[in-house]
């Protein structure tokens, strides 16, 4: 049965679509077998699996409201390697209609479980914020995944999200945990985040994973062709950190 992760992190633009897509990718590359959803109105992590928003029949949107299962709305990516459960505009809407429906900070959780057995890891694009939808996305995830960059403010928002993953364990979700903290857009000749991941590194221990992803042109120019960067350049520094990446993940999910 398929291990799930939110990829999150309250602050915004801090790479959580490029990680959401990328590990997909590496993960698929890898030999397993993945689904991504993508919880974020914008839709980015849908384009950039290959998908077209536009064009979807079926989106997370109808799953939440329970219209269409999980199996009937996924689509397959072969550009990336992993099937896609799409969004587009209409999932801003969601929150307002999920309001008055009965288990609302559950429905994913209640649709994904069919599912399962189709893949080992489900990965979930949660959108910048502590919203219905980011609630129903950890409301079914085994872990978290904070992708961040190792800048002071983002040290910040970080003490808030703990705090919230931490509520939602106590509250929703017993399973729910801090998998790791994924330094990206790493640069080690900025002293700053070097010694921000120091701090990082002596405050959380191993919940840092070993991997970093380096601040690379060809991840932020790969989203313009509908592909995670590790299919669009394999050898570029960055596409070969989530590769790695991807395998330290198989290995602490053995861990778990």
């Amino acid at each position: 049965m398929a291990r799930i992760f939110c990829i999150a992190n309250q602050k915004g633009g801090v790479g959580k679509t490029t990680t959401t897509v990328n590990l997909a990718a590496g993960l698929g590359q890898i030999g397993q077998r993945v689904l991504v959803i993508d919880l974020d109105p914008q839709g980015n992590a849908t384009m950039g699996s290959g998908v077209d928003k536009r064009g979807l029949k079926a989106t997370v949107y109808d799953v939440l409201l329970g219209s269409v299962s999980v199996r009937d709305s996924r689509v397959r990516s072969d550009k990336a390697g992993y099937d896609v459960l799409g969004a587009n505009r209409e999932l801003a809407g969601a929150e307002i209609e999920l309001v008055n429906l009965e288990q609302r900070d559950r429905r994913l959780k209640v649709a994904l479980t069919p599912a399962l057995d189709d893949y080992d890891f489900v990965l979930i694009d949660c959108p910048p914020s502590l919203s219905l939808l980011t609630l129903n996305g950890l409301n079914c995830a085994h872990g978290v995944i904070v992708p961040m960059q190792c800048e002071y403010f983002a040290l910040e928002g970080l003490s808030d999200l703990v705090n919230t993953i931490k509520q939602v364990h106590a509250n929703l979700n017993r399973d729910l945990q801090l998998i790791g903290l994924l330094r990206v857009m790493f640069d080690p000749r900025i002293t700053l985040q070097q010694q921000v991941s120091d701090q990082l590194k002596a405050h959380f221990g191993d919940k840092v994973f070993n991997s970093m992803i380096p601040r690379n042109v060809r991840l932020a120019e790969a989203p313009s062709y509908g592909l995670p960067g590790v299919v669009f350049d394999p050898a570029s520094r960055g596409a070969q950190a989530f590769v790695e990446f991807a395998q330290e993940m198989v290995e602490r999910v053995k861990a778990l």
